[in-house]
């Protein structure tokens, strides 16, 4: 059984809410990573169709270009699958000038 830490349900459960209330929602899900990472995989983060977000998948200018895309994915209805990396040309603009690797999962919700 694999246990979930608390802010990771923190998310799900405001994700659940915001549904429940009507809003557009995605969440975006850390699915791997490599090297120094902020979160560890199966971090969420839940954005609505606003731009309003609860949660972390990383940080900082990350979780800025995060939360474009899954307003994005939110419109069109189709996910997305982000990576970000130092290996990028924009690691430096999106924060992971660390070394690391992450991949995001960014899933719209309809109910």
């Amino acid at each position: 059984m694999v246990e979930l830490k608390t802010d990771r349900l923190d998310a799900l459960i405001i994700a659940q809410k915001w549904a429940e209330e009507g809003r557009k929602i995605a969440i975006a899900t850390v699915v791997e990573t490599w090297g120094s990472a902020p979160r560890p995989t199966g971090s969420h983060l839940v954005i609505d169709s606003d731009g309003n977000f609860e949660g972390s998948v990383s940080g900082g200018c990350v979780e800025g270009a995060v939360v474009f895309d899954a307003v994005d994915a939110i419109e069109s209805g189709a996910p997305k699958m982000l990576e970000f990396g130092v290996a990028d040309e924009t690691a430096w603009e999106v924060g992971l000038s660390c070394g690391g690797r992450i991949k995001v999962y960014v899933e719209p919700v309809t109910r």
